[in-house]
């Protein structure tokens, strides 16, 4: 059954935490598809993920991109899978996908200070464990860090 989880923001903002989640990700084996809610969301975080660090960068591409099946990572504005990935994180303003199957692990990251995002996420809680799927819910504390909430 697929695990998903939903991590709520409140200390640090999605360019700060997505970078760490994806590293530990790739550190696992895992590939990945990140879905974004726009073109200029994803054009902005595809920019991020090569700079976002002196020391290291995310070896990722596009789902536009010919090679993008063979990318350890591939940033996507729908519901495609290109690499065939396990793991999919959903940000910046794209929602849960409505078919869980054949991923492990379905990451919903989400912005706790946009109305918006809280919204859509209380949302996408809802749809899913109608689903019947597990989920549970982490929120940053003060040092941002990631407790379980539910």
């Amino acid at each position: 059954m697929t695990e998903v989880l939903f991590y709520h923001l409140l200390r640090q903002p999605l360019e700060a935490v997505l970078p760490t989640l994806l590293q530990k990700s790739i550190a696992r084996g895992w590939r990945v598809v990140v879905e974004v809610g726009d073109e200029e969301r994803l054009a902005s975080l595809d920019d991020h993920l090569w700079t976002y660090s002196d020391d290291s960068f995310l070896p990722h591409g596009t789902a536009r991109e010919p090679d993008a099946a063979d990318q350890p990572i591939v940033l996507a504005t729908g519901p495609d899978n290109p690499n065939g990935a396990r793991v999919r994180f959903v940000v910046a303003g794209a929602s849960a996908p409505d078919a869980l199957d054949g991923y492990e692990r379905v990451v919903l990251i989400f912005d706790g200070r946009d109305e918006d995002a809280l919204a859509a996420a209380r949302a996408d809680w809802r749809r899913v464990k109608s689903a019947g799927a597990e989920a549970t819910y982490w929120q940053q504390d003060e040092d941002g860090r990631w407790g379980r909430k539910a």
